[in-house]
């Protein structure tokens, strides 16, 4: 298993749904800068993200913010087992950062589907790559091999700084797998 890391270019404005999140969720927005760092990618971590997407992306069924809030962006923890993308990605970094992944290597992200629909993962920093859990899929997938463009993400030093991404190189050799 071995893909890029995903390019960094400006730092851009975070996504309206992290700006209204934050009022509510201070432990996950006022904390103090941390220097960027990788998951080891070992075995058993990529067990536990595999174990951890799979789980959430079972146990949370999936429901637009306008059919449970009557609004069309809000992200929030799915704690009552609804939710839809952005709130999906949000419970699997809480989740594997109480298992003891950081906050740096986790990060929300926000791209273009398949249909050029916005969407909400999150991008798992290793020392073998940008990888990506998903609400739409059970796999891991290198963030070159999801076929989505890339928008912005937060930057691993500080989750209220975000930033844009530049698109794969064109030579980029992807091998991703379970």
């Amino acid at each position: 298993m071995a893909t890029t890391a995903a390019p960094i270019l400006d730092e851009v404005k975070p996504p309206i749904g992290w700006i209204d999140f934050c009022p509510s969720h201070a432990d996950d927005c006022d904390v103090a800068p941390l220097p960027a760092k990788k998951i080891n990618l070992t075995l058993g971590a990529w067990s536990e993200l595999v174990r951890v997407n799979q789980s959430v992306n079972a146990q949370i069924e999936q429901v637009e913010d306008i059919a449970l809030y009557g609004v069309s962006e809000k992200w929030t923890y799915p704690d009552e087992g609804k939710g839809d993308c952005e709130d999906i990605a949000l419970l699997k970094r809480r989740i594997l950062m109480r298992e003891g992944m950081p906050r740096q290597a986790l990060l929300m992200t926000v791209v273009r589907d398949e249909t050029g629909a916005g969407h909400a993962v999150l991008t798992v920093v290793t020392d073998r790559g940008d990888f990506v859990l998903d609400s739409k899929t059970s796999r891991i997938l290198a963030w070159e091999a999801t076929g989505y463009g890339f928008i912005k993400r937060q930057s691993q030093e500080h989750p209220n700084v975000w930033v844009k991404l530049g698109e794969p190189a064109p030579s980029t050799l992807i091998v991703a797998g379970h």
